[in-house]
């Protein structure tokens, strides 16, 4: 393909982060979704052409997110659409989309969605679950009581067994466990978390309390760092590093008791730690994300963005929205995560997480 753009600190582009919904059927307090989508979302014709022409500036990988996804009544027609973009020839000078992961939380995941998904063309599923009892995902799901949680919890369960029947295999990547940790809210829950991935053969990856939206109360004391989180499950289940993949997002551990398979498979047999506070990715973050009303941010921690619905509006103009992208991506120098302690005093206000998509 044609040769990528490059930021300013010489970061191609990777990976397309496209929010479908700000909404949310839960009110996770570290993530504080809208009560209403924002006016003006994009159609399903404008974000095939915002992904076309990410893609054509060397994104081969799109995640979509929320919000909660499952609650975009057309996103399977969208996976579907974007197919073409998956058959080009990898050399095809347009660029060509590898992969096509979704975000979710699991509760609206019921056996015929996974299989519609499936069909559809989605690659990866990473379910969100911050508890493995009733109080404790209530606790962290925003939920009134213990009984409630519970029902989330058996949803999300319901939607792992879903999810692997439809053909998502943790054993090739294709469905993994999300959770957040927060010191007083969840760290009791680690090493629950880590014996039901264990049990369900998945990859479960743990995410630091992030300073992301102005809604969430977020305070330094309440981030339990990876480090941490590592050591303590290590304790229990002796672990090896296998590191951090260019470009990713997570650090991995092997578990030591669980081998390989024949054909080099491991799912299930990995820890994942996302410490974007503690241990910050910035040097080779390679992600865009775009929301759902079409503001483009190139940091999750940013404060403003680009509404690109001039070059969507009123119908996309290809080599304009792709001028207009390529642009942005050459003018970025966002690194906040490293800069964060001698930035503190001078950032503004971050868009909600919800909104941004995470």
């Amino acid at each position: 393909m044609a040769e990528r753009p490059l930021d300013l600190h010489g970061r191609p582009l990777g990976v397309l982060r496209l929010s479908l919904t700000a909404r949310c059927n839960l009110a996770c307090p570290y993530c504080c979704p809208d009560l209403e989508d924002p006016p003006d979302l994009l159609t399903l014709a404008e974000r095939v052409a915002l992904v076309e022409a990410t893609v054509g500036l060397g994104v081969h990988t799109l995640r979509l997110t929320g919000g909660e996804p499952l609650l975009h009544r057309r996103l399977e027609e969208l996976i579907a659409a974007l197919q073409p973009l998956r058959r080009r020839d990898p050399g095809d000078p347009r660029g060509a989309l590898r992969e096509i992961a979704l975000t979710s939380n699991g509760v609206l995941l019921g056996a015929e969605r996974a299989r519609q998904l499936k069909a559809a063309g989605l690659d990866r599923i990473t379910l969100s679950l911050d508890g493995t009892d009733g109080a404790s995902v209530a606790r962290m799901a925003g939920l009134g009581s213990p009984a409630a949680g519970d029902a989330v919890l058996q949803r999300v369960l319901a939607a792992i067994r879903h999810a692997r029947e439809a053909g998502f295999d943790p054993a090739r990547g294709a469905l993994k466990l999300n959770a957040v940790i927060t010191r007083s809210g969840n760290a009791d829950q680690l090493l629950p978390l880590a014996a039901l991935a264990r049990e369900q053969g998945l990859e479960l990856r743990l995410i630091e309390f992030m300073d992301v939206g102005n809604r969430n109360g977020w305070e330094p004391e309440q981030v339990l760092p990876a480090a941490e989180m590592v050591a303590r499950i290590g304790a229990a289940w002796p672990l090896e590093p296998v590191g951090r993949a260019p470009h990713g997002t997570a650090g991995r551990w092997r578990y030591r008791d669980r081998a390989a398979d024949a054909a080099g498979a491991d799912g299930g047999a990995h820890l994942a730690v996302v410490a974007s506070i503690t241990a910050p990715f910035c040097g080779d973050c390679n992600r865009l994300r775009i929301t759902a009303d079409g503001v483009a941010y190139s940091c999750l921690f940013a404060a403003d963005g680009t509404d690109l619905k001039p070059w969507l509006r009123p119908q996309p103009e290809p080599g304009r929205l792709r001028q207009a992208l390529e642009g942005l991506w050459r003018a970025r120098r966002d690194r906040w995560s490293e800069e964060r302690q001698e930035a503190a005093d001078r950032r503004p206000a971050p868009a909600e997480m919800a909104y941004l998509g995470g």
